[in-house]
């Protein structure tokens, strides 16, 4: 395995570039003198782009060519409106069948990438409760668990080929500028955040900085393979979270969103939302990773800047 960091100038194809991770990763590459490619929906501008259409499984996969690694972002917002019926479908789709589609064109390059960086997320291990979880651990049960397993076995193609391949199993990602932060700091600033639920289940969260820094780790380290999480070293619960967002933006929060409510609002995605995920970046630190923001205050305050 090469644990060697990508030359300078080695190009990387991104697919979902133009997200809150990928547009921060594409900038963290670039400012380091790669040549970023970005997977669009669109006609591409330059030869800087390459289209696909990931839920048709089509791809101009000639546009990959001489790519050093490969980083799939892509996938329809979690949290971007109700799960009904269709929509869970897109979810599931556009992740599934855009890996696929994206792994069986890696596959079928003379030379193929050194690594393929799948994204994946801790919804992976569904609900644990007050239990810590680490990648050892078995899926869990539900919508969200369902689509994580299929959505890192669709990249089989990529693996059979001897591509190594990762599973970025990320958590909360702590930004202003998309997720589920970028909805809670208008809220809390407004003075109008609050725990959800009762408060005890645990966030497992990732500043963005560190974010992209994990993943370029993912990139270079060539003893990397299958899943890693990218998580804070600590999970806090909704509660503590809360508390630091009134700590760190001087903000009362005053207003709790009771179960019930929540249920009543958003279907069945309040069951992710109530749900607890202690889980804990085990593979990640022991490959000697070290995290800028750990703690949730300097999580925050690296958002706010």
């Amino acid at each position: 395995m090469n644990d060697s960091p990508l030359p300078p100038g080695s190009r990387v194809v991104i697919a979902g570039a133009s997200g809150l991770i990928g547009s921060a990763l594409a900038d963290s590459l670039t400012a380091d003198g790669h040549e970023v490619v970005r997977l669009v929906r669109r006609a591409p501008r330059d030869d800087r782009e390459v289209r696909w259409d990931p839920e048709a499984e089509r791809i101009d996969a000639a546009g990959l060519i001489g790519c050093a690694a490969v980083v799939n972002l892509a996938g329809a917002g979690i949290a971007s409106r109700r799960w009904t019926d269709a929509y869970k479908r897109r979810i599931r789709d556009s992740r599934v069948l855009g890996t696929a589609t994206l792994a069986e064109a890696v596959a079928a390059l003379d030379v193929p990438p050194r690594v393929f960086v799948n994204s994946s997320a801790i919804g992976f291990y569904g609900e644990t409760g007050d239990r810590a979880v680490d990648e050892t651990a078995p899926p869990g049960d539900g919508f969200l668990p369902s689509v994580c397993v299929e959505w890192e076995e669709a990249t089989a193609a990529a693996q059979e080929a001897g591509v190594r391949t990762v599973f970025a199993r990320t958590g909360l990602v702590v930004a202003r500028g998309g997720g589920a932060w970028g909805k809670l700091f208008p809220l809390f600033k407004a003075g109008l955040g609050g725990r959800l639920g009762s408060g005890r289940q645990y966030w497992s969260f990732i500043a963005l900085h560190d974010e992209v820094a994990a993943l370029r780790h993912l990139i270079d380290t060539g003893s990397l393979s299958g899943p890693v999480n990218l998580t804070a070293p600590e999970p806090l619960t909704n509660a503590e979270v809360t508390a630091a967002m009134r700590r760190v933006l001087h903000r009362p929060a005053l207003f709790p969103a009771p179960a019930p409510v929540l249920r009543a609002a958003l279907g069945d995605m309040a069951g992710d939302i109530l749900g607890s995920q202690r889980v804990l970046p085990r593979r990640l630190l022991a490959s000697g990773f070290t995290f800028a923001f750990p703690g949730i205050d300097s999580a925050l305050r690296s958002a706010l800047r």
